[in-house]
């Protein structure tokens, strides 16, 4: 067979993973409600649903790269496809919750396996116009993936129940096998240094601690001894992991790479998206279906809103990048994104979709013009010779950082529930529970909680404190976007143009 025709196959089964990634992501969260009336759990537990897969993927991101750089690109590609397919089934199979999140940690790693390798894969095999193409198909399949995902799973949910929405990735991870194994070329780095172990394991320490500590926070206290032994924790394994990488030789992460403002910046512009806009495709499913009553599907068609300009706006900013300042850009793009925010926070819960899409769609669209030019500027800020490495950090606070995002933002939103049920007239002591079941869509345990209070006063008080979290979340971006404006003034990036639909993470 043609080198040409390996070449368009492997193409092939990688954006065909890169389509399954979205899904994972966003697929639980359009059918959590249901998770929870099958197999139960606390509100801490419904949250690792999400933070599972976030945390396994983002952790091990850097790790999976080395590996695939060390043992075979192909083995590790078709290893982590595998895993993905493993781990889908048994999310259908778990008998308990606990058992459900574990395999959601396990699907994050098979994830962060066949990404990181099968990119790797691609990398040697094309090469410049070719590879520019190659990766903005990756990163176009990656867009359907998000885009779609959430209406493509209310459309499975209701017609063939949650535990299909759970299949569909490793179906898709299925196909992607089938057509990498017996055409796919082994392929290693003759120079790798192998993986950085210690590196690693505190990196991945510092992360699972850390998200821990925040999402025990609401149910035992930011004062409980557990919390605080977990953050204590996280911030000893950071620094562990900072001290051990400017001491090895060849390190996971090169942290000098900080020394230049300009990275900084890109490294501040990639985590804008986890808190604009990437925590509101778990938390809006939610307030969709498990508060407002909305059908699957329903709420699908709410969420294509949100993440469907996110096919077509990088495209526009690869256009204007190569006219204007790709620090300008990306700073416009958060402005837009933050009165979308603000715009959202003052509709109701049931707002109708003929009203609720237009700030839907002003958050997508602003936050898809640094979307499609984050990739670019990650290499481009850097000497030519560490561009491969700043795209390894900038993935890896890309990644890690909505999974951060998402703890956090779900405990603050906890926190602002549990705030305004206080101030209902003879509440109970039972308030932060009632907080925390309304956060993961369980309004009847609520009310149960709260005799005396009717649906109507529990979504008053949900639908102000999501209203207020909204507003810091607009002015987070805010800041954000004058930070990144003032590090990346003045950078012309018309290369920004070239890759602005690079390969992007959850």
């Amino acid at each position: 067979m043609s080198s040409s025709f390996h070449k368009n196959w492997l193409l092939a089964a990688v954006c065909l993973a890169a389509l399954g990634m979205p899904l994972s992501f966003t697929g639980p969260a359009v059918v959590l409600p249901a998770i929870r009336d099958v197999l139960g759990g606390s509100p801490v537990q419904l949250n690792w649903v999400t933070n599972a897969f976030m945390l396994s993927f983002g952790a091990t991101l850097m790790a999976a790269g080395a590996l695939a750089d060390t043992y075979g690109r192909k083995r590790v590609f078709l290893l982590g496809l595998a895993v993905v397919a493993l781990s889908s089934s048994l999310l259908t199979l778990a008998p308990r919750i606990a058992v459900f999140d574990l395999a959601r940690g396990l699907q994050g790693l098979g994830s962060a396996a066949a990404f990181a390798a099968g990119t790797a894969a691609l990398a040697q095999v094309f090469d410049g116009a070719a590879r520019t193409r190659a990766f903005s198909l990756i990163g176009t399949s990656f867009g359907v993936g998000l885009s779609c995902g959430a209406i493509l799973s209310g459309w499975l949910a209701e017609s063939f129940g949650w535990r299909s929405v759970m299949l569909s990735p490793g179906a898709i991870s299925l196909i992607a096998l089938g057509i990498a194994a017996p055409g796919m070329r082994e392929s290693r780095n003759p120079d790798a240094m192998g993986l950085d172990v210690a590196g690693t394991v505190t990196f991945t320490g510092a992360l699972s601690l850390l998200t821990l500590g925040v999402l025990q926070a609401p149910d035992s206290g930011w004062g409980s001894p557990w919390v605080i032994a977990a953050l204590a924790g996280a911030m000893l394994m950071g620094a562990a992991f900072i001290a051990i990488e400017r001491r090895v030789a060849h390190p996971m992460l090169d942290l000098s790479l900080l020394r230049f403002p300009r990275f900084v910046g890109v490294q501040l512009l990639a985590a804008a998206p986890a808190y604009g806009f990437v925590v509101l495709l778990v938390l809006l499913p939610i307030r969709f279906i498990g508060l407002e009553g909305r059908s699957a599907l329903e709420a699908g068609s709410f969420m294509f809103a949100l993440s469907g300009p996110i096919l077509v706006v990088p495209t526009l900013a690869a256009s204007l990048a190569h006219r204007f300042p790709a620090g300008a850009i990306s700073a416009v793009g958060l402005l837009v994104c933050a009165a979308g925010l603000f715009w959202l926070s003052r509709c109701a819960p049931g707002t109708p979709l003929h009203v609720i899409v237009w700030p839907l769609l002003l958050i997508g669209a602003g936050i898809g013009l640094p979307w499609g030019l984050m990739d670019g500027l990650a290499v481009s800020v850097v000497p030519r010779e560490r561009a491969g490495m700043a795209s390894g950090i900038f993935n890896t606070v890309r990644v890690a950082g909505e999974g951060i995002a998402l703890a956090l933002v779900g405990a603050g939103l906890t926190a602002l529930v549990a705030w305004q049920l206080g101030r209902l007239p003879a509440h109970p002591a039972a308030t932060s529970q009632a907080a925390q079941r309304m956060t993961t869509g369980d309004w009847s345990q609520a009310l149960a909680l709260l005799p005396g209070v009717d649906r109507a006063a529990l979504l008053q008080a949900y639908g102000a404190a999501f209203g207020t979290l909204l507003c810091v979340l607009a002015g987070v971006t805010v800041l954000t976007a004058m930070v990144v404006f003032a590090f990346l003034r003045g950078e012309t990036h018309a290369g920004a143009g070239a890759v602005a639909l690079e390969s992007s993470a959850c």
